[in-house]
């Protein structure tokens, strides 16, 4: 099932349908600040096995993260957080970051890694967070299966597509949204053709702009058959969210992504 929500104000009958789906263990893919991802409700223990098998990880090696509504949602899943991180993750979040942090009693076992950590969103995205609201637990954020690095560059921006139909004063708003996507859009292009990059610059920039992972139509041609619903939120973006380890004295960053990132100083 393809549905749509506005992006700004995602509409409450449809956001009630994704939650009854959710709390009966669906499995959807939904919209972030970054790229589209599979999603089910933690507390779910066979639609996060589901999810594994669609992406076809073991759950003890798949290094799953989920999403939160806000800082005092992510506090409940990570052991006492100082204060140099708590301003860190409140100067950052809602952002295109994920934090590895020591986890909770409260988060599931079959998401704990082998360390005893998990890794943590709170994305800048309306109805991401609407979901988690709603259902009043966090969603599992994973990556949607298959190899997003490789194939064809699009030669169609972002925006130039099908988007949800939108009106009146939140027009603005979408249009700032669709904006960012081009520039990304823009960036990975660019960084396609740069062959000066690293080899590890190079995997994370040189991400093409497939539709089977941006457009939500494609995405549920694609993934359809073995996903209960698709979140249709508009173009989704092109790269992943900053992955940083907070496991340690000092933040590390794992993964560059959409984030942008400097060693912290005191």
């Amino acid at each position: 099932m393809l549905l749509q929500l506005h992006p700004v104000n995602p509409q409450p009958r449809n956001i009630k349908t994704i939650i009854e789906c959710l709390s009966d263990g669906g499995v959807i893919v939904y919209p972030t600040d970054t790229i589209y991802g599979l999603g089910c409700d933690i507390s779910q223990h066979k639609a996060v096995e589901r999810i594994c098998r669609i992406k076809q990880v073991d759950p003890a090696k798949a290094q799953l993260s989920f999403i939160c509504y806000d800082l005092s949602d992510l506090s409940n899943y990570t052991k006492s957080i100082s204060t140099p991180l708590y301003r860190l993750l409140k100067t950052l979040l809602p952002g295109p970051y994920t934090f590895i942090l020591p986890a909770s009693k409260l988060v599931p076992k079959i998401l704990k890694s082998r360390k005893d950590t998990i890794g943590l969103r709170i994305p800048d995205n309306t109805i991401a967070r609407s979901l988690v609201k709603e259902l009043g637990r966090p969603i599992l954020s994973s990556s949607l299966p298959g190899d997003f690095a490789g194939g064809k560059v699009s030669q169609e921006k972002p925006g130039q597509g099908r988007q949800p139909e939108i009106h009146g004063r939140d027009a603005a708003a979408h249009d700032r949204q669709a904006s960012a996507h081009g520039r990304r859009w823009e960036a990975a292009r660019q960084a396609a053709d740069d062959d000066r990059h690293t080899t590890d610059e190079a995997k994370l920039a040189a991400v093409p702009l497939v539709e089977e992972y941006t457009d939500p139509e494609m995405i549920q041609e694609k993934f359809g058959a073995v996903v209960d619903i698709v979140v249709d939120g508009g173009i989704g973006g092109v790269l992943p969210s900053t992955v940083i380890d907070c496991t340690g004295d000092e933040p590390v960053l794992i993964r560059k992504g959409l984030g942008a990132w400097e060693p912290q100083t005191d």
